[in-house]
């Protein structure tokens, strides 16, 4: 007995000294090659959301442009605060952007959803790679019921719209992307499990045309909380494979 109790005491010792060694992990690091979207201290990189079709138009008038940008970052940064390295939306204002455009690109990004939540990432400005509880959120019905997050939620059912496979971890849980994006196509990784693989990302905003070369990167409000960290992006040349 007196042994047995010593082995349960060493293996919950070894549990708690993982978990504590896990949560000290430094975050917001980029690894080689890649560039922290987020510095895990302040929102210095982004703005509050303006379409990318507005934003285009707008660029063309500097000054016309800063106060839209002044506008909306005194309207939604209220919103989107940073605690111990982690952004935290509240749900009550609007989208997160880039402040630089993005053509060619591997994006690595953390996030964590709460139960019933719904929100996505917007590649060019476009959307979107698709977040949410889908066991639980009111928007998920019929096919996309338990499909899981990472699809390309606005493409036509053959084009990627659901995942290939569920990978989420339980809701509450932190869970990582890894999204590449060259010319029009798409491949995201789920907790690096291939959910999308290769289709194409369609233009939302203009129906018809092509996908803008560049665009910003959002993350996107539907009006639930949201945890983001680790947000890392490598820019890749035209002729990168």
């Amino acid at each position: 007995m007196r042994f047995a109790a010593l082995s349960v005491c060493l293996v919950l010792s070894l549990s708690l000294y993982a978990a504590d060694e896990k949560s000290t992990e430094p975050i917001n690091s980029p690894p080689p090659g890649f560039t922290a979207l987020f510095n895990g201290k302040d929102l210095t990189g982004w703005q509050g959301v303006i379409p990318i079709v507005q934003r285009n138009k707008l660029k063309a008038d500097p000054e016309a442009y800063e106060k839209k940008v002044k506008e909306m970052n005194a309207k939604v940064f209220p919103h989107w605060t940073i605690k111990d390295g982690v952004l935290y939306y509240d749900g009550k204002s609007n989208s997160l952007q880039t402040i630089k455009d993005y053509g060619n690109f591997e994006l690595l990004i953390d996030w964590k959803i709460e139960e019933k939540g719904d929100s996505g990432i917007y590649l060019r400005g476009q959307p979107q790679v698709q977040i949410w509880d889908s066991d639980n959120t009111p928007g998920a019905r019929g096919a996309d019921k338990g499909s899981g997050s990472g699809g390309l939620w606005n493409n036509p059912e053959d084009k990627g719209k659901r995942p290939l496979k569920k990978a989420d971890k339980p809701v509450g849980q932190w869970n990582t992307f890894r999204i590449l994006m060259k010319g029009d196509k798409v491949t995201v990784y789920l907790n690096s499990v291939l959910v999308v693989d290769q289709q194409p990302l369609l233009n939302y905003w203009e129906k018809g045309k092509p996908v803008p070369d560049k665009g910003p990167i959002e993350l996107q409000h539907h009006g639930d909380r949201l945890w983001f960290r680790n947000i890392f992006i490598k820019e890749l040349p035209d002729d990168s494979k």
